[in-house]
């Protein structure tokens, strides 16, 4: 592992983010073989969110990785709003129980691993590997494939339709959390934020939402455009107003 990471940091990236899939993708494939939700898949998430830590720890790259705490000035601190916002976005018309309490344990604390796993995958290794030599290229790959990952979820039974529109919103959502990342120097509330946008869903109350909008297909479209307005305005006013900590700098590091 270490000496794939030493040779090149971008190939280490494409062969976790080869892990994650196929770990993800078996591991939903067994919760519908043996009926029970996420269980699977979380056992994976954990181990595999598990194994990076301790080699981050180990190699000591969490500040290379914005696995520290933000330096933003309290000024700033309204930068979070919109992407907390968006991240509370599929409870707004109200929660309940969709699976029983097990699974919806199960759910949460997966999807908790997975908002560290595709932060330290996308923001963290594939982005800086290829920011070191072309930063806006490294933006727009770890934006894209940020988004054409989520095609998994075809395979946990979610529609085309569903799946194609949240891999737009993916792509949107992964330029404004690389902006945030690159511009703020940490990956913390970008973590923060994933974790609980997946844990939402989990709870989200579909039939409410549904009964606001009147059908599944015009709630996914106006919902995925709002949030990629919200996305562009939200990424520009980051690049162009946060101010960049010098301490750390995420490109020129070794």
């Amino acid at each position: 592992m270490n000496k794939i990471y030493k040779k090149n940091e971008v190939t280490f990236a494409v062969l976790c983010i080869v892990i994650y899939v196929i770990g993800t993708s078996v591991g939903e494939a067994l919760a519908q073989m043996i009926g029970i939700v996420k269980l699977p898949s979380m056992i994976f998430h954990l181990l595999f969110t598990g194994v990076l830590l301790i080699w981050l720890k180990k190699h000591d790259l969490f500040e290379k990785y914005g696995l520290v705490k933000p330096e933003y000035k309290l000024s700033n601190a309204w930068f979070f709003i919109p992407l907390m916002l968006m991240g509370f976005s599929s409870i707004f018309f109200g929660v309940t129980l969709k699976y029983s309490v097990p699974e919806t344990f199960f759910y949460i604390i997966g999807m908790l691993c997975v908002g560290f796993l595709e932060e330290i995958i996308f923001r963290g290794f594939l982005f800086v590997g290829m920011a070191k030599k072309n930063v806006k290229t490294a933006i727009i790959v770890s934006s894209v494939t940020f988004g054409i990952g989520h095609i998994v979820n075809l395979i946990g039974g979610k529609d085309v339709l569903e799946t194609v529109l949240q891999i737009v919103f993916a792509c949107a959502v992964g330029f404004v959390l690389v902006a945030l990342f690159y511009k703020g120097k940490s990956l913390i509330p970008c973590i923060v934020f994933h974790g609980i946008n997946n844990a939402c869903s989990a709870i989200s109350d579909e039939e409410a939402s549904l009964r606001v909008f009147g059908s599944v297909e015009k709630e996914l479209v106006t919902s995925v455009t709002l949030a990629i307005v919200i996305c562009i305005v939200y990424a520009v006013v980051i690049w162009k107003k946060m101010e960049c900590p010098e301490k750390t700098n995420i490109v020129n590091e070794g």
